[in-house]
């Protein structure tokens, strides 16, 4: 059998198409995909997150981002795909390739339901400006990749409003007046993060991301779900028929979306919506592009999703700090591979009885793999955990009550001076950004510097976001509000409620990677005639890691917010711990002098 690779060339030249695009994608614009959905992994054997590959007759790249770069060079070694890392200076970004490598008459050819609408209309127009020709009706890697898994279809279950905060009526109340306002008939949905944030629907489509591969269509009067009848039980749609929510196969959105009338006008997100969907709708109806209506309030928290997350982070906290625990006392006196402490942390997460599964994959990270900011453990990369150098421990949960993210960088023995300071450094970034006050309407490039600066001070930088939203049982990865350096297009202004990470870095190919990481909610400190203020909340609770602490690097301020941090996880956990780790955890978070 060819290798994936040349087999996918084989195929572009039956039909005609000199380049071909394979984004990391699924139909709905989601961040993270089903199995089905693997595509680029399978042509390219790059297994990460994000990344799109482009394959030409005689050339392929793949772009990636900084949490990439390393392990993306690792696993494209041997092949003939090229590295292309985005941003970095002399890459151009994949239009711009395009531009100066698409000839006229060529064809650029990609999967329109895997490319949302906005960079679909972009490659088409910068097909005609080359006179080339776009073919987004193809699916090349499924005539290539002959045991690809099917689409999930794993059981659809309700969130029940003691989680949810809000019932799925009043959502969809809501939703329609939001439509009412923009003069919008018809809003078409597929983010799958939107329309189960809307019907308090769950499922388990994604792995790690309890989703189920829908649509949803939403008029004044109709609510039109399109799923895969097989996953909903009687007693599930009962309910959702209640609210007034009819279901459809799957696929019959096309030939749905095919039938809207001039007299309708349809609000859709370009951003979100697929190439091939968006087409499907017939030109003489009048499509309204605007944000999905849902993005906004399903990232601002409501009171109960607030509560119920701060028990969540109570829950997670207590799982954190028992594996610290764990790892402090067993290293060196026991064999530890990342994998091991992965399981044994998942065991610690799994003790709490609303625990439901991990949010994300975890990364756990010893010695050199730690500078690898999204490292994934293999049986064949398993690295043992000994008593010396770091342990980076990027990990996160579903509850019930909520979703978690936190990262630890614990010392596994005596550290160099070198390694306490970038240790300190980043430390320091991540209580900076946590003690902001900012003016309403500030979004998360006003405030990225804050977490940047003490490792600028060292002349050191970190190569991939501050901080992302997270989401309430649904995408640890949420938008629209982020913390970054460079906004990506229009930015959404933070505001009460929101949930979002603060989670500085430091790497060295080779040597070590250390990062930072607390959820933090956004909350309204003051309101003075010069405006409103607002501020952070840290909802994480495990503690820092003061082995690894050069208190002499820590402003008086520092002191007093570590000291502040460390009492609030001291007096919340310690009544949860058994005795010998709860006399541990006061000695793990013992004030800090003040000078």
């Amino acid at each position: 059998m060819a290798h994936p690779l040349q087999a996918l060339r084989d195929v572009m030249a039956e039909h005609q198409i000199d380049a071909y695009l394979i984004p990391t994608a699924d139909f709905h614009g989601s961040e993270y995909v089903g199995e089905h959905f693997a595509c680029r992994e399978y042509i390219s054997g790059f297994t990460g997150s994000a990344g799109t590959l482009l394959v030409f007759a005689n050339w392929a790249g793949l772009w990636t981002d900084g949490r990439y770069f390393l392990q993306a060079a690792e696993e494209l070694k041997g092949s003939d795909i090229r590295l292309m890392k985005q941003g970095e200076p002399g890459v151009p970004t994949i239009e711009a390739f395009l531009r100066a490598s698409l000839q006229p008459e060529q064809t650029l050819g990609f999967d329109g339901r895997c490319v949302d609408a906005r960079t679909g209309r972009r490659y088409h127009a910068l097909a005609r400006q080359l006179g080339g020709k776009i073919n987004h009706q193809l699916d090349l890697v499924g005539e290539v990749w002959p045991q690809r898994p099917p689409l999930s279809a794993q059981p659809a279950w309700l969130l029940s409003e003691e989680y949810a905060g809000v019932s799925r009526r009043e959502k969809l109340r809501e939703i329609r007046g939001a439509m009412t306002a923009e003069g919008a008939d018809v809003l078409l949905l597929t983010s799958l993060e939107d329309i189960a944030w809307l019907l308090n629907l769950r499922g388990g489509d994604v792995a790690c991301n309890p989703v189920v591969l829908s649509y949803l269509s939403l008029t004044q009067d109709s609510a039109v779900l399109f799923a895969n009848p097989a996953v909903f039980s009687p007693a599930v749609l009962e309910q959702l028929e209640a609210d007034g929510v009819s279901l459809r196969p799957y696929e019959s959105v096309y030939s749905y979306v095919g039938r809207l009338t001039p007299s309708q006008r349809v609000m859709l997100d370009t951003r979100r919506i697929n190439t091939t969907l968006l087409t499907s709708i017939p030109s003489h109806v009048s499509v309204m592009d605007r944000p999905n209506p849902t993005a906004l309030r399903k990232a601002i928290k409501n009171p109960v999703e607030i509560a119920n997350m701060k028990q969540a982070h109570l829950a997670d906290g207590i799982a954190l700090t028992r594996f610290m625990y764990w790892l402090k006392t067993q290293v060196g006196s026991q064999p530890i591979t990342e994998r091991s402490a992965a399981a044994q942390l998942e065991a610690f997460r799994r003790a709490c009885p609303l625990y439901l599964q991990p949010s994300f994959d975890p990364i756990l990270a010893a010695g050199p793999h730690s500078a690898i900011v999204h490292y994934s453990a293999t049986p064949e990369s398993d690295r043992a955990v000994t008593g010396q150098g770091f342990l980076l421990a990027d990990t996160g949960g579903h509850y019930y009550t909520g979703t978690t993210d936190c990262t630890r960088t614990y010392a596994l023995g005596p550290l160099s001076e070198q390694e306490k300071t970038h240790y300190t450094a980043v430390l320091r970034g991540n209580l900076a950004l946590a003690d902001a006050t900012f003016k309403a309407g500030c979004t998360g490039s006003n405030l990225d510097y804050a977490a940047r600066q003490p490792l600028w001070e060292l002349g050191l930088d970190f190569n991939h976001g501050t901080g992302h939203g997270v989401g309430y049982l649904l995408s640890v990865h949420e938008g629209p509000q982020s913390i970054r350096q460079l906004p990506m297009g229009r930015e959404t202004p933070l505001a009460p409620g929101m949930i979002t990470s603060d989670e500085p870095g430091v790497y060295f190919d080779g040597a070590y990677g250390i990062r930072l990481e607390n959820l933090l909610l956004c909350v309204e400190k003051s309101v003075t005639p010069f405006g409103t203020f607002l501020g952070f909340e840290t909802l994480t609770l495990t503690p820092f890691d003061l082995d690894a602490v050069c208190p002499a690097q820590l402003t008086p301020r520092e002191r007093t917010l570590l000291n502040a941090y460390h009492a609030r996880v001291r007096e919340a956990l310690s009544p949860h711990l058994p005795p010998e780790e709860a006399a541990w955890l006061q000695t793990a978070t013992r004030p800090v002098p003040l000078p």
